[in-house]
């Protein structure tokens, strides 16, 4: 029976003032294909996939919206029969991206819109270039961090994996990967990162590299994380979010595991190697799109 649950992040799709730059910065910098652009949108991919990262230009950066992967029709149909009887707006009985071809699309808490799909065909082959692996999941900023919780759990069936303080913050996983969501309290709402797994810590490195050669420097890392265990490097794109390539993280396979708890104090839970946190990194990020 289906339960309403997804069993994949499927891609972010980001809106820029610069698309050009936005483009140049995802190919040449973090190692994206280019998949298609019409000049005003513009998709790419990591993994065998047509899309991952979507930008469209726009007169103001924003998080246009995310989509999330339902793994069958049954279990499409039982999330918005969800989202129905939890009262959320459906912006669109059908997809609102180019290149999906079955879902729809709903505005959740803090005006945070959602595209659930049915999969694309995918699979996991590597290109042999520099750059992620693929997409692996996004760090959301929400003034009441306990609702957005409770909404990924109840309408996607994401599991809690790790709890920060009473609700300082939230990390939920939809597959065995430690997380796909994170969600951090904080005083509004808004997209901080967008994190991409790759093969290697020395990956983390050659992106520091390339960063170097352009004038540009990451904003944070490497760093070995407490709450996912991943090594983590992290720098800004040109629309002000930060993206995060990240390797290492813990699988967790069994459904049933009790969340693990940090004391909200202990910044263990972020870096494990010194305790400290690089303290600009909570002022970028981009505000979702308002609709």
């Amino acid at each position: 029976m289906a339960v309403g649950r997804i069993s994949q992040m499927g891609y972010v799709a980001l809106r820029t003032r610069d698309l050009t730059e936005s483009i140049k910065n995802a190919s040449d910098i973090f190692g994206l294909r280019l998949t298609a652009n019409d000049g005003r949108k513009a998709f790419l991919a990591a993994s065998d996939t047509h899309h991952e990262l979507v930008y469209i230009q726009d007169e103001q950066d924003g998080a246009d919206h995310f989509g999330v992967v339902a793994p069958n029709a049954d279990e499409l149909e039982a999330i918005r029969a969800k989202v129905d009887r939890a009262g959320y707006r459906v912006l669109s009985e059908g997809p609102i991206e180019d290149y999906v071809e079955q879902g729809f699309a709903f505005v959740g808490p803090e005006g945070y819109t959602w595209q659930v799909y049915l999969p694309p065909q995918w699979h996991d082959i590597r290109s042999g270039g520099y750059g992620p692996d693929r997409y692996g999941h996004i760090n959301i900023r929400a003034q009441d961090s306990v609702e957005m919780t409770r909404f990924l759990v109840e309408t996607f069936d994401f599991k809690v994996s790790d709890r920060i303080g009473v609700d300082s913050a939230f990390f939920l996983r939809c597959n065995p990967e430690h997380h796909g969501v994170a969600v951090q309290k904080a005083d509004s709402a808004k997209l901080h990162h967008h994190a991409w797994l790759t093969q290697s810590i020395a990956d983390l490195g050659r992106l520091g590299d390339r960063l170097a050669r352009a004038g540009r420097r990451l904003l944070w890392g490497p760093v070995r994380h407490g709450a996912g265990h991943n090594i983590a490097a992290y720098f800004v794109e040109p629309n002000g979010t930060v993206i995060e390539l990240y390797t290492d993280m813990e699988q967790i396979f069994d459904d049933d595991r009790e969340p693990i708890v940090w004391d909200a104090d202990d910044l263990y839970w972020v870096n494990q190697w010194d305790g400290l946190r690089q303290p600009a990194i909570g002022n970028y990020g981009t505000a979702p799109v308002a609709r």
